[in-house]
């Protein structure tokens, strides 16, 4: 059994991802974790919340898999993918190895939230059981690279 910290990806507030104005995310059909309501303060990077692979990447969206095969996907936004990454700015590229807290794409949330789009922040714990899932971060205040929560495999 190995435990994964997970890590925030955005400063901001850690919300249940029920509050995700989203169905998909809000009931976890994707998977179980956590989102955070990023900080409005101008551009802000969201940094890589665990080590491994970047198996997708997308302006919007990525997927890191660990070395431990687990998978995690960060979607910064909802229904940003109509952006066609406009306002995004990558600093990875799919296939790359990060380390937790690396940076991995700069996007303005506030300017998503002036389009009319929620810029809450998804991080799910793919093909997981909420069970698998402990030490969540309450709600409330949260630093890029604070632990979301630790994923038991």
């Amino acid at each position: 059994m190995t435990q994964l910290d997970v890590l925030s990806p955005v400063p901001g507030r850690v919300i249940e991802l029920a509050e995700v104005p989203d169905p998909v995310f809000a009931q976890a059909l994707v998977g179980p974790g956590l989102a955070v309501d990023p900080v409005r303060t101008g551009r802000v990077t969201a940094v890589a919340p665990v080590a491994g692979t970047l198996v997708k990447l997308h302006p919007h969206a990525f997927v890191i898999q660990t070395a431990g095969g687990a998978g995690l996907l960060t979607h910064l936004g909802i229904d940003t993918v109509q952006l066609a990454g406009d306002g995004f700015e990558l600093h990875v590229a799919e296939g790359d190895t990060v380390a937790a807290g690396d940076a991995v794409v700069t996007w303005d949330p506030a300017a998503v939230e002036t389009g009319g789009r929620s810029p809450v922040v998804p991080v799910v714990a793919l093909e997981a059981m909420p069970s698998d899932l402990t030490g969540l971060h309450p709600a409330g205040p949260a630093e890029a690279a604070d632990v979301l929560f630790t994923w038991v495999r």
